[in-house]
């Protein structure tokens, strides 16, 4: 068993008012003037789901901030009057250390394919983009599912097995579209992206879901009347 807090009154989940909490003076976690505008409207359509973590200050009545500086400021600027906050206790500094840096780190990394099924069921780009941090770009990157293996091709299909139930149901709409898993170079990821989103614009890709609209864009670019336009 690892003991990690300083005893067994610890750890405690409190309801606090954000002027009890601290800022702590290492934290290398930077977020962008367009990130905190976009955690702001987070806080704003969530909530607060998820509690600071801080530790006590000796003789004093505050906290310091471990994980959650920029929550905090946003619960300040967007008005709160109480935060949760998930209490450590008294703990030493180079056990706050450790837990800022395990709670800024992330350590894991997605799966675009699951992630662009997810976003898709959020909503639209510039919905998704006002509070979540992924840009425009981002989001047709993913959508445009460039970040999966060619050697190691995925092809969803549709499942061949029907009920006898539903083959005697409205038949379902003619299947038109696929989703195909590639890896580009990193190098080539972002001109590839810039290409997709121009030629959804330009020609009109704009009316399906955003999968499918990269996907036709990118057809279109492939296909010769696309690679005579890239060419000139």
């Amino acid at each position: 068993m690892v003991t990690c807090l300083a005893n067994s009154n610890y750890p405690q989940q409190l309801n606090v008012s954000p002027d009890r909490l601290e800022k702590n003076p290492w934290n290398s976690n930077i977020v962008s003037p367009e990130n905190e505008e976009k955690l702001d409207e987070a806080v704003r359509r969530m909530g607060f789901f998820k509690p600071i973590v801080v530790r006590e200050i000796p003789s004093s009545d505050k906290f310091q901030i471990l994980g959650g500086e920029h929550r905090w400021e946003a619960s300040t600027r967007v008005g709160l009057e109480e935060v949760p906050i998930f209490n450590l206790g008294p703990i030493d500094d180079v056990k706050a250390k450790e837990i800022s840096l395990a709670d800024n780190a992330r350590y894991g990394s997605d799966d675009e394919l699951q992630l662009a099924v997810i976003l898709e069921d959020i909503g639209e780009s510039d919905t998704i983009s006002s509070f979540l941090p992924y840009t425009n770009a981002d989001i047709t990157s993913i959508f445009a599912a460039s970040d999966i293996a060619l050697d190691d091709l995925e092809i969803d299909e549709e499942p061949q097995e029907i009920a006898a139930s539903q083959e005697e149901s409205t038949p379902k709409p003619a299947k038109t579209h696929t989703v195909m898993r590639f890896k580009v170079p990193l190098g080539d990821a972002e001109r590839i992206t810039e290409l997709i989103s121009r030629t959804q614009k330009i020609h009109g890709y704009t009316s399906a879901d955003e999968m499918t609209n990269a996907g036709d864009a990118l057809v279109h670019l492939l296909m010769p009347q696309g690679q005579e336009e890239n060419a000139e």
